[in-house]
C-alpha cells in the first residue's frame, strides 16, 4: 500500500469500495513498480464523493525516472510527443483550451492594461513535464518559468521548448521568486498530500495573483466506468466538485471560479481559479 494513509480533502475517514483492479485496465501505462502482483482498490468518500486509489505506488517510484520512461519512452519520446501535441488544431487541443481559459480569467482579474503588456505577467508552471503549456504561454508573451523534478524533462524544456526552467521538488524549492500566476495542470492528483502542495503556493504567489488548478473529475468519469483513464494507477486522488473546493479552502484559497468539462482528448476535468483567502 502507499507510504501513508491517503486522506480525503474533506478529512472524512469514511470510504466505500467502488472497484478492485487485479490487472491494469486497457490503456494504462505499464510502470515497473506495478509489473508484478498488480492489485489496487478504488474507494470513494461517502461524504464529499472524492475518490482515492490504494496500491503499492509511492510518489518516488513515479519521479525517479519510471514516469518519463514508461510514459514517453525516454528523451526522444519526450520530443516526439511534444511536437505532436503542439501541432494539434485548436479544436483538438486540451492545451490551447487551457491557455485560452487562463488568458480570459487573467484579463478579467488583472484588467486589460496588464494583459496588454503580457511580459509583465509572471507565471510558474509546477510539474511542467513535456512543456506544452509553457510553450503556449511563451507564445502569448508571458514571462513563464517551468518547474519539474525530472532532469530529462528539464533538459527537454531548456533545449527544445526554450523557456526558463527550474529542476526542483516544489515542496523543498526555495528562492523561486514571486509570481502573478501559479499553475498546477494535472499534477495534484499524483500526490499523497495535494493540500500541502497547494498550500505551498502561498509562499510564491503575489498578493493579487491567482492559482489555476486542473484535476481529474471522478464524478463524471465514473459514469463511464472504473476503467477510465481518470482512475489509472498514477492518480492517487480523483476529485469531485466538493472535494476540489475543500482542497482549495484547506490550502488557504478562495475559489473564484470552477467548471467541469470534457476536453478534446475526452478527459473529464475540473478546472478552478483560486485567490488567496483574505479571511
Amino acid at each position: 500500500m502507499s507510504e501513508a494513509p491517503l486522506q480525503c480533502p474533506c478529512q472524512s475517514a469514511h470510504f466505500r469500495q467502488i472497484h478492485v483492479y487485479d490487472a491494469p485496465p486497457e490503456g494504462e501505462i505499464r510502470f515497473t513498480f506495478a509489473s508484478q502482483n498488480y492489485h489496487r482498490e478504488l474507494l470513494q468518500c461517502t461524504l464529499c464523493r472524492h475518490f482515492i486509489s490504494r496500491h503499492h505506488m509511492t510518489p518516488g517510484m513515479l519521479y525517479d525516472g519510471d514516469y518519463v520512461d514508461a510514459t514517453y519512452g525516454g528523451e526522444d519520446g519526450l520530443r516526439r510527443t511534444f511536437e505532436r501535441i503542439i501541432a494539434l488544431a485548436p479544436g483538438k487541443s486540451d492545451n490551447i483550451g487551457r491557455a485560452t481559459r487562463i488568458a480570459a480569467f487573467a484579463a478579467a482579474h488583472f484588467g486589460e492594461r496588464k494583459v496588454e503588456d503580457p511580459g509583465s505577467i509572471k507565471l510558474l508552471d509546477v510539474g511542467a513535464g513535456l512543456g506544452v503549456f509553457p510553450h503556449k504561454i511563451k507564445q502569448m508573451g508571458w514571462d513563464c518559468t517551468a518547474l519539474d523534478p525530472d532532469p530529462r524533462a528539464v533538459k527537454h524544456m531548456r533545449e527544445v521548448v526554450q523557456v526558463n526552467t527550474v529542476q526542483a521538488d516544489f515542496m523543498t524549492a526555495e528562492d523561486l521568486g514571486q509570481y502573478d500566476v501559479i499553475t498546477f495542470n494535472k499534477v495534484l492528483e499524483h500526490l499523497l498530500d495535494p493540500v500541502t502542495m497547494l498550500k505551498r503556493a502561498l509562499k510564491f504567489l503575489k498578493p493579487r495573483g491567482f492559482v489555476y488548478v486542473e484535476v481529474p473529475d471522478g464524478e463524471q468519469a465514473i459514469k463511464d466506468g472504473a476503467g477510465r483513464e481518470e482512475f489509472f494507477i498514477d492518480h492517487l486522488h480523483i476529485f469531485s466538485m466538493a472535494s476540489a473546493a475543500m482542497l482549495a479552502e484547506r490550502g488557504g484559497f478562495t475559489v473564484e471560479a470552477m467548471e467541469r468539462l470534457q476536453e478534446p482528448s475526452t478527459k473529464y476535468t475540473l478546472c478552478a481559479f483560486l485567490t488567496i483567502n483574505q479571511a
